[in-house]
Formats: C-alpha cells, sequence, structure tokens
C-alpha cells in the first residue's frame, strides 16, 4: 500500500510542472491577445466613426437586424441540442428538450473552466444511466465535427486573405499554402472516419487500456451517422455566421455577402484554434481577429468590435446565465 501511494505521489509531482506549463502558456496568449487587442483599439480610435450616436443608430435604426440575430440564438443551440440527441443514442435516449437542456448546462459549466471541459461534466450529470461517463467519446465526436466545420469554411477564407491581400496563388508560396489547406482538411476528415481502427489501436497499448473504454463508443458510430453529424455540424456553423453577418450590418459594417463570409469565418478559425483559459477569456482573439480581417477590407474596426462583442454577449453569456436555472438543481450521484 506504501509503495503505491509513494508511486502515486512521485507520477503526481511529474504531472504538475508540465500542466504548470500549460497554464502559464495559456495566460501567455491571453495577456498578448488583449495587449495586442488594446493596441489596435486604441490605434484605431483616432480614425474611428464610433461613438454613443452610433450605438442609438443600432438601437434605433437597424433593430431589426438585431431581432434577426437574437431569434436565431435558440435556434443555433437548437442545433447543437439536436446534434447531441443524436450522437447520445449510443448510450442513452432522451428527448430533444432533455437535449437542450444538457447543452445549456453544459455551456454554463463550460463558461467558467478551460478550454471549456465543463461542457463534458455537464451533458454527463444531465443524464441519469450509471454509466454515463462512456459520453465522454461522443461529446468529443461532436466537438470534433463541429471543428472541422470550421477548420473546412475557415481554410477558404484563409486562402482568399492570403491570396488577395499577401501572395497570389500563381507563386510557389501560394501554391504550397493550397496544398497544405487540402492536406490539412483531408488529414481531419480521415481521422474522424477512422476512428474505429485507432481506437482498435489503442487497446492494445497497456498503460491506455483504462483510458480507452470512455472514448470507444466513437468507434460504434457508422460512416452514415458521422456523416449526418457533420452535416448538423454545418448548420449550425452557418446560423452562428449568419447571426455575426446580421450584427455587423447592424454595426454600420457594409460588405458583399462574399466578403461577410469570408471575414467571419477567418475570424472563428483564429477563434478555435488559439487555447483559452475560459469563455471570459474568449474576449479577446474573436475580437482582435475580426478587426483585423475586416479592418483589411476597410472597415471600421471599432465598428467590427462592436458586433463582435455583441455575438460573445449573445451567444455565451446570456445562453449561460439561462443555464444556471438548470444547473442550481443538479444532484451528484455515485455513476462512475
Amino acid at each position: 500500500m506504501n509503495h503505491k501511494v509513494q508511486k502515486y505521489k512521485q507520477s503526481t509531482k511529474l504531472l504538475i510542472p508540465g500542466s504548470l506549463l500549460v497554464v502559464l502558456g495559456k495566460l501567455l496568449v491571453l495577456g498578448l491577445t488583449l495587449y495586442y487587442l488594446r493596441l489596435s483599439i486604441l490605434e484605431a480610435s483616432e480614425h474611428s466613426v464610433f461613438s454613443w450616436g452610433t450605438l442609438r443608430q443600432v438601437w434605433f435604426t437597424n433593430g431589426a437586424a438585431l431581432c434577426v440575430a437574437a431569434a436565431l440564438l435558440p435556434l443555433n443551440w437548437g442545433v447543437e441540442a439536436a446534434k447531441w440527441q443524436f450522437l447520445s443514442k449510443k448510450i442513452e435516449q432522451f428527448s430533444f428538450l432533455e437535449a437542450y437542456r444538457s447543452v445549456l448546462v453544459g455551456l454554463t459549466l463550460g463558461f467558467v473552466t478551460p478550454n471549456r471541459v465543463g461542457d463534458y461534466a455537464g451533458r454527463i450529470l444531465t443524464m441519469h444511466q450509471r454509466d454515463r461517463a462512456d459520453a465522454i467519446g461522443a461529446i468529443l465526436l461532436g466537438r470534433l465535427c463541429q471543428m472541422f466545420a470550421t477548420v473546412l469554411i475557415g481554410s477558404g477564407a484563409l486562402g482568399y486573405f492570403v491570396y488577395q491581400y499577401y501572395v497570389p496563388l500563381a507563386s510557389p508560396v501560394g501554391v504550397s499554402l493550397l496544398a497544405a489547406l487540402f492536406l490539412l482538411n483531408g488529414w481531419a476528415l480521415a481521422l474522424l472516419f477512422s476512428f474505429k481502427g485507432a481506437v482498435g489501436v489503442l487497446e492494445k497499448v497497456k498503460f491506455l487500456q483504462k483510458w480507452v473504454h470512455y472514448f470507444a463508443v466513437i468507434g460504434e458510430y457508422r460512416p452514415a451517422e458521422i456523416r449526418k453529424v457533420l452535416l448538423i455540424s454545418v448548420v449550425r456553423y452557418l446560423v452562428f455566421m449568419a447571426q455575426f453577418i446580421a450584427l455587423l450590418w447592424a454595426f454600420g459594417v457594409q460588405l458583399r455577402p462574399e466578403e461577410y463570409i469570408w471575414g467571419v469565418a477567418g475570424t472563428f478559425l483564429m477563434k478555435s484554434i488559439v487555447p483559452s483559459i475560459n469563455a471570459l477569456a474568449d474576449i479577446g482573439m474573436r475580437e482582435l481577429s475580426a478587426m483585423h480581417f475586416f479592418g483589411l477590407m476597410g472597415q471600421d474596426p471599432l465598428l467590427v468590435l462592436g458586433a463582435s462583442l455583441s455575438l460573445w454577449t449573445l451567444n455565451i453569456a446570456l445562453p449561460s446565465a439561462l443555464g444556471l436555472l438548470f444547473v442550481l438543481p443538479l444532484k451528484l450521484s455515485n455513476a462512475r
């Protein structure tokens, strides 16, 4: 017994420095993001037309666009609830309303946890069966499919901005970047459809066997089911994009339809690939990216900033507050 305790303490000591480095790295990214965001705001304020009058105009002149963005809020999380209801059928079946409640609980707990890992705990806690922790794999698959949708459409945006403002496509750098984007998306898609084989390989690794159980459910999804999850993820992505475009229009950002799409897609891509401490720390990278991409297209960065902050408030802060109503009654059990 003493030997096991001593061994556990030694392994804990080895893990702490690594964990500390990860936290420090994320704090560094957050600090640099907020610093550059501040510099961008100060620089933009010297030439911006943004004022309190602009906010009044948004509320009283462009109220219809705000209503559209607000009306898409329940649809956005409703699509996510439909995806979770479909994914969870391998573990436990429940109604759409129960899935919606589960998503809101996960959103609330994810609001204050690193990389929103509380989303896993929130959804698991709302399930009823004893082995509900097996749902970790289903949640992970849903997040991976959503990430693939972001990377796929964001790759198009990245190509647009690079070729439009930095390097021509008909150049060694341009061709190399195009090939890299194709390879990235091809690799990500192949990974999604090869989890069954990956789980089989991991099960043969002795020190991973006790963890594979939590992700083994991913291997049970057929290719047709994964394609359906990808489709739902793309639909949710488009709803989220429509919200952002409506808010940009409300704040006076006037562009061609394709420019809206590429600007929003580039913003979502940069936000997704940079790790965050929690949802509050998300304020920074999305705004900085949006100000950069739309600034390249000649838009007032502060107007873009107002739209981006409104998107965060509407889509993250308000639903997280609503989710508290479902979090408080939860009771922890002895479920594994």
